[in-house]
């Protein structure tokens, strides 16, 4: 069972019961309840829509076809499986952590299947789409190259980062609704928690900058970002210029939008440097 099949499946039974969703139909809500990106959420959303448990409305809104309430019985409410595992994040955390050594690290499939208890497909079907993103690379004999993540990598990033959340915030003026973002501030309360820029991306409209924000890179980084664990001042810097982003699409006040939005994805910078330098430094002690 993949992800988006899970999702469609836990949404069309709670329909079907009469019983309450799990979060607010939106992408951004529904992609922080399940814990995954947009693109899986968007899959079972479309596959509700077209077998009628969903329905698009005029203003482009998703809503549950009351036709579709209550209308199962017992069979229609079996207890869901558990979960799937998402290989894919698991196996970019491997990633992640090798690419924070000195020099290039070789990962083997034979290794961690064993480690993880599945056959070596799975190691080599994430790597192979790890590899199309440019993470890292194959060996022949060696396996599957890591190489150690640079400051000038970072910087390179975030340039990116910034530009396109720019552009996303600028698309999105005429798609924020007011209700979704008061929402977000009153569970805006992580600094790690990045449903505001979910919610500016998915609100562009732009498909390539949303695509851009579900790949494996962007991914990584933000697994990069969850891991530097910032201290405690800086995370709560990082949880106000959540706030005051905000607070300023509410105002509609767009130019202070974007100067906050800026300053926060470059303050990323120093975070992620920290954790380099550290991992780095303990290297050479272990050496």
């Amino acid at each position: 069972m993949s992800i988006a099949t899970y999702i469609s499946q836990d949404i069309r039974q709670r329909i079907r019961a009469g019983a309450t969703l799990p979060a607010h139909l939106s992408l951004t809500d529904l992609a922080r309840h399940y814990d995954v990106s947009i693109t899986p959420v968007r899959e079972a959303i479309q596959a509700l829509v077209d077998d009628g448990h969903l329905q698009k409305l005029p203003n482009r809104r998703i809503a549950v076809n009351p036709a579709m309430v209550g209308i199962g019985g017992d069979e229609d409410n079996p207890v869901l499986p558990k979960k799937p595992t998402d290989w894919d994040s698991v196996l970019l955390d491997e990633v992640m952590h090798a690419s924070l050594s000195l020099v290039p690290v070789y990962l083997r499939e034979g290794s961690l299947a064993e480690k993880y208890g599945v056959g070596r497909s799975i190691i080599r079907g994430a790597f192979s789409r790890f590899a199309g993103a440019g993470l890292l690379d194959h060996v022949a004999r060696k396996g599957w190259r890591v190489h150690p993540v640079r400051v000038d990598d970072v910087e390179a990033y975030l340039e990116v980062r910034e530009a396109l959340e720019l552009t996303a915030l600028e698309a999105a003026k005429p798609n924020i609704d007011r209700s979704e973002v008061l929402t977000l501030l009153e569970g805006q309360n992580h600094a790690l928690d990045d449903t505001t820029h979910r919610y500016i991306i998915a609100k562009s409209g732009n498909v390539y900058i949303v695509r851009f924000f579900d790949q494996f890179v962007a991914r990584y980084y933000n697994r990069l970002l969850h891991f530097a664990a910032p201290e405690a001042h800086v995370a709560e810097e990082m949880t106000a210029e959540h706030i005051e982003i905000l607070r300023a699409i509410l105002d509609r006040d767009w130019s202070r939008a974007k100067d906050v939005l800026s300053r926060h994805i470059r303050g990323q910078r120093s975070v992620l440097e920290k954790v380099l330098i550290a991992s780095r430094n303990q290297k050479r002690k272990n050496q």
